[in-house]
């Protein structure tokens, strides 16, 4: 039982001979009342985990006697009073994970008593100070995840009975002291996520009671030390994320108790020593990008313990180890981008498998049917490798597999159909192989299934009964194959279609179905090399989001359908035609009317073929009355609606789903709370239908102006990288919004976190940035009417499970009028605000233009780059010096991507607006070639940053 209630309500002065009082783990709110300094006997005063507010009174420091204050995990803010200072018996001092900020008081240095101070987790800033080697008899200090800057005091080296030393998650810089090794009984030290330079000190080595060191995520360079091979009690080592060079020691063959050894993201070089793979006790081996080169250590798990095995992005080669394939503890394993050779045949027997990538390599042999064996198994990836014979048919066995890409191998046989009871599959690749028969029917079991991708085989058959059922596909690619039949009219049904819809080079006939215009999301539609017949639906007109739409060397005839798009298309996309005509340059024009010279010529052709047209349609009139019974049924199945989603409608006021969504987030409970802006909450709701949503809970009556503005613009747009809105609630009981969920949350809180921030590596960043440009590109340019976000910022880009990107909080945004002058109020957030709106209400597309450069600066900075670019305005710098420092540098192909969208970047954020690309322009950046990429050092490249940058 927890008790309730505040501490001010507790008369302590009827408690004056307390000597000790623990009231953790409570739910006591309000603030520390100074009436606590009544208690003069107390020693002990313990308030941990409460919801206590305010700050810390300097009154406790009264209470001479406290030899324990701890006051950890509560809400106080404000500064730490000096007058702790004064508690000269003090011993044990812990104000961790709290609001607490400013400057860590000197006068802490008095404490001479203290064996524990624990002030992480906290906001202080400043440098650690000197006093704090005063504390002699200090045993654990923990002043990690603040914002202290400066460098790691030399002096602390005089705290000789330390064994615990946090200070990560700071901004420290310059070196690693190595006054630190004389701390000879230190066993946990952590300083990662600085900013600290230089080569590790050997003098580490000295610490032989060592059992984790964690130095990842700075700036080290320089080669391991050997010294680090004496640590012989170590059981963790942590020196992912630095600019280490040269080759691992093998004398961490020493290592006998090392459990966890992560040097991944650094420039290591040579051989993986031999050593490596004889310790016993390793859990985790984490080796990936870096420059190793030759084979994997034989004996990798040799101790039968080895869960992660990590070296994606190396230069190894040769076979997998013959203890690696029979190792039945692994859990997660990514060996992707090497060179690695050998049979993979025997590989498979891993009951407690997870997650397993060896894609890319030059791996070969069969599938064995020991991977039907693997239950716990949600990815398996081995494409890129030369694996042949059959897909095992008991791979529907394995019930949490989400992800089976085996593309780009030699595999044959055909699909299948037990993939169909595989009901959490969500991303099927089986492209580019030698695969052959029908797809499935079981296929269409998928109802989870978003991305499938079935081109480049040699399947034949039609495609009814099967994939028009799995409502959720995102993307279908089912090009380069000898699929037959007619495209079942039930593919326009599939609305979640968004990235592409490939039937290319098949031998489909018929029409083009006018459904495939409610798509209104595809951006890709390639329905080229068949032999479709009639015209383009005018239908397709309705397609706003289409990028690109290839048609050519089919039987086509009539007019293209009249629309921007189309306008725009290239010739291209409609060669190879019977008769197309139309909008499109290069095509001939439909011909509507003749030359007044045959105009009465025409009218006697037309009397002739009308009196025949009547005859005949009296016989098909009668044709088709004797038909109409035996088709109705079938007519009346396409045209009956489909079964709906939950929130497929917009508006709802009704009991039943206000009340699935309050017991969803039990009456929006803060447990399921994941975001809070300006102007309301979010809330993850997972439904008893396994379905999971994000709830925008509106939290003011006065705010229903933005909930019903969020409302409008989202139901005009469509598009891939546009949150989707699936619902919303406008009753008296409360005002909300359902959207499709985004499982990595923001792109801030990805970029501000060192270990979220690793995994968008350079070619995922430059992905999110092209999402969200051609997002802003149709709101700008392919609207009803030009769609202004105004807030465009990093806390406002939801990233899905596989990195695509989508804008979200529509709350302040504007539809342009464009005959008015679309003034309106100041609103967006600063740093990312155009700086003309300083001195003009006048909003225009150019306005967003400029918040995408700062973002797209951001992306690829990793943090907000005011403050870098207020320094060098009027002035130039290199790619390198922009580049997140988390991340290795880019290999030249990539750097030569980067750098064509920072340059375009910078031109959005010229403080003239008319000089600014439209986005129109800056999404030609992420489609055209310069040339080699090799002909030009990027990475080197000066950048000219704009003058009165703000």
């Amino acid at each position: 039982m927890r008790l309730r209630g505040t501490l001010e309500s507790i008369d302590f002065s009827v408690l004056s001979t307390l000597t000790s009082l623990d009231l953790s783990h409570n739910q006591f709110g309000g603030s520390i009342p100074s009436s606590l300094a009544h208690l003069r006997d107390l020693q002990a005063l313990l308030l941990h985990h409460n919801q206590i507010r305010g700050s810390i009174p300097p009154a406790l420091a009264n209470l001479t006697k406290l030899t324990t204050l701890g006051l950890s995990n509560n809400k106080l803010v404000g500064l730490v009073p000096r007058e702790i200072g004064n508690l000269a018996r003090l011993k044990e001092l812990n104000l961790s994970a709290n609001q607490l900020e400013d400057y860590i008081p000197a006068s802490m240095g008095n404490l001479t008593q203290l064996t524990t101070l624990r002030l992480d987790t906290n906001n202080f800033i400043g440098s650690i100070p000197q006093e704090i080697s005063n504390l002699v008899n200090l045993k654990d200090l923990r002043l990690g995840l603040n914002q202290l800057t400066g460098s790691i005091p030399t002096n602390l080296g005089n705290l000789t009975k330390l064994t615990t030393l946090f200070l990560w998650g700071n901004t420290l810089s310059s070196h690693i002291p190595k006054e630190l090794g004389r701390l000879m009984k230190l066993e946990d030290l952590e300083l990662a996520e600085n900013m600290l330079t230089g080569s590790i000190p050997q003098s580490l080595g000295n610490l032989t009671k060592l059992t984790v060191l964690d130095l990842d995520s700075n700036q080290l360079s320089g080669r391991i030390p050997q010294a680090l091979g004496y640590l012989v009690n170590i059981e963790a080592l942590y020196l992912n994320d630095n600019k280490l060079t040269g080759p691992i020691p093998n004398v961490f063959g020493n290592l006998t108790k090392l459990a966890k050894l992560y040097i991944h993201y650094n420039q290591l070089s040579h051989h993986i020593p031999r050593e490596i793979g004889k310790l016993k006790s390793l859990v985790e081996l984490h080796l990936a990008f870096n420059n190793l080169s030759g084979a994997l250590p034989p004996g990798l798990c040799a101790g039968g313990r080895l869960q992660q095995l990590t070296a994606t992005n190396n230069n190894l080669v040769g076979p997998l180890p013959t203890s690696l394939l029979k190792c039945t503890s692994l859990v997660r394993v990514r060996l992707e981008k090497n060179r690695l050779e050998g049979d993979i045949s025997k590989m498979g027997g891993h009951p407690n498998l997870v997650y397993i990538d060896i894609s890319s390599n030059r791996l070969f042999g069969k599938l064995s049917k020991r991977w039907c064996e693997c239950f716990k198994l949600t990815m398996l990836r081995a494409l890129e490798n030369s694996i042949t014979g059959v897909i095992p048919p008991c791979i529907g066995q394995l019930p949490q597999l989400g992800v089976l890409d085996v593309s780009s191998n030699r595999l044959e046989g055909k699909i299948p159909p037990g993939i169909g009871n595989i009901t959490v599959m969500f991303n099927l690749n089986l492209s580019n192989n030698l695969l052959q028969g029908g797809i499935p029917q079981e296929i269409g079991s998928l109802k989870s299934l978003e991305y499938l991708d079935l081109s480049s085989n040699n399947l034949t058959g039609p495609i009814r009964g099967s994939i028009e059922h799995c409502s959720k596909l995102r993307l279908l690619k089912l090009s380069h194959n000898h699929l037959y039949g007619i495209i079942p009219i039930e593919l326009g049904m599939l609305v979640s279609l968004q990235d592409v819809l490939d039937l290319g080079d098949n031998s489909f006939h018929g029409i083009i179905p006018s459904q495939l215009g409610g798509l209104s999301m595809l951006e890709v539609l390639n329905l080229s090399h068949n032999f479709l017949n009639g015209s383009i639906p005018p239908s397709f007109q309705s397609m706003t989001s289409l990028l690109s739409m290839d048609v050519s060397y089919n039987e086509l005839e009539g007019p293209v359908p009249q629309s921007r798009f189309f306008k725009e298309a290239p010739i291209g996309w409609f060669v190879h035609n019977n008769q197309l005509c139309g909008v499109v340059r290069g095509l001939p024009f439909c011909e509507t009317t003749g030359s007044h010279e045959h105009d009465q010529k025409f009218k006697v052709v037309l009397v002739t073929i009308i009196s025949a047209l009547v005859c005949f349609l009296l016989i098909m009139a009668v044709v088709i009355v004797l038909q109409c019974k035996s088709t109705k049924s079938i007519v009346k199945s396409v045209d009956e609606p489909q079964p709906r989603n939950l929130f497929t409608i917009w508006n709802f006021h009704g009991q039943d789903v206000y009340k699935k969504i309050v017991d969803a987030t039990e009456n929006f409970s803060d447990t399921h709370c994941i975001g809070n802006g300006g102007h309301g909450s979010v809330y993850r709701a997972q439904l008893p239908t396994g379905e999971i949503f994000a709830v925008k809970k509106i939290h003011m009556v006065e705010d229903g102006e933005i909930l019903h503005r969020e409302i409008d613009v989202l139901m005009h747009i469509r598009h891939r990288s546009i949150v989707k809105l699936f619902g919303y609630c406008s009753a008296p009981r409360g005002r909300f919004l359902v959207y499709e969920y985004m499982e990595r949350g923001s792109l801030a809180a990805s970029l501000k976190r060192k270990e979220t921030a690793v995994e968008l590596v350079w070619a995922r960043r430059l992905d999110i940035i092209r999402d969200v440009a051609h997002a802003l590109s149709y709101m700008h340019h392919g609207c009803f009417a030009p769609i202004v976000h105004r807030d465009i910022k990093s806390s406002n880009i939801l990233l899905h499970v596989e990195f695509k990107a989508s804008i979200s909080d529509f709350g302040i945004a504007k539809i342009l009028d464009v005959d008015a002058s679309n003034c309106t109020r100041l609103a967006g957030t600063k740093g990312y605000l155009a700086p003309e709106l300083a001195y003009t209400t006048r909003v225009t597309e150019k306005c967003d233009v400029y918040s995408f450069g700062v973002l797209a600066l951001e992306l690829f900075m990793g943090h907000h780059p005011g403050d870098f670019l207020s320094s060098m305005a009027n002035r130039s710098t290199q790619l390198e010096d922009l580049l997140d420092t988390r991340l290795p540098l880019p290999e030249a192909e990539i750097a030569s991507e980067i750098f064509k969208v920072v340059v375009v970047a910078v031109r959005c954020i010229e403080p003239d607006p008319s000089h600014r690309p439209t986005m129109q322009d800056v999404i030609k950046v992420f489609s055209t070639t310069e040339g080699p990429y090799y002909c030009l050092d990027y990475l080197h490249t000066d950048i000219a940053i704009p003058a009165c940058w703000s």
